[in-house]
């Protein structure tokens, strides 16, 4: 079965001004060499912190002048810190610098889909109507949109046939046990479907409210509920083309 979309199928607004941009592919350049890249790993792993210009061309098998001119690359794009003692030269990490090239490249962050919205279904037991939904919006989203379901009087069990009919369509939903629907759960959806919990189903203030009228298939058998399930996918790809950009319909 084909999914609507990959996980990072679009990209809404690139990280990276172009001015940004043109100033960390000069400090890359600065470093897209070898020896300086051996240069900045001596210094990074140096007990001190820190080297001494006259202990690097005989560990680097290079001349004097040679390790002078990458030095002072790495020390005009701010990569290296040079610090004058006497007639020789010391050099540290120009931590700032390098910090702004991790923050650039995504290190530390938390990576995050612009647009990202939360969806929460909701039904009276939460064992087949809410847990298919939510079982297609996972599959078919494919991490897109936080997807939740919770029910106003929980069952002890996923209904039986709901677990067979989306089996049969290879979406494992075992994984997701009958839960009551909480303030927090409820307050932080964008998006609440309800599916026949009626006036159980709470009022959340700022989030949207869809009512699904579907059949329920409690002690119905596989057949049946097959129906059922068909009708949630259509609705659920409907919902995903309404929820995410036109780049991945």
């Amino acid at each position: 079965m084909t999914d609507v979309c990959e996980p990072d199928c679009c990209v809404l607004e690139a990280p990276l001004a172009d001015d940004e941009a043109d100033v960390l592919a000069d400090h890359l350049k600065a470093l897209a060499d070898p020896v300086r890249l051996r240069l900045l790993s001596m210094i990074a792993t140096a007990p001190t912190a820190e080297l001494c210009a006259c202990d690097l061309p005989e560990a680097l098998g290079r001349s004097q002048s040679t390790i002078s001119h990458h030095l002072s690359q790495l020390v005009h794009a701010g990569i290296v810190e040079r610090e004058q003692r006497g007639k020789w030269a010391y050099f540290r990490l120009g931590d700032e610098r390098l910090a702004a090239i991790r923050a650039a490249l995504g290190e530390g962050a938390e990576h995050r889909h612009v647009g990202r919205v939360s969806v929460l279904f909701l039904c009276g037991h939460n064992a087949g109507r809410s847990q298919m939904a939510a079982g297609w919006l996972r599959h078919l989203a494919g991490g897109r949109i936080d997807v939740r379901s919770a029910g106003s009087n929980p069952g002890d069990e996923l209904n039986p046939s709901a677990v067979a009919a989306m089996h049969e369509v290879g979406i494992d939903i075992t994984r997701h046990a009958p839960q009551r629907w909480t303030d927090e759960m409820a307050l932080s959806a964008d998006l609440v479907i309800s599916m026949g919990c009626g006036d159980d189903c709470p009022l959340t203030p700022g989030a949207r409210r869809i009512d699904w009228d579907l059949p329920d298939p409690a002690g119905r058998d596989v057949a049946f509920t097959r129906g059922v399930r068909d009708e949630i996918e259509r609705r659920v790809r409907d919902l995903i083309v309404e929820l995410t950009p036109g780049c991945c319909a």
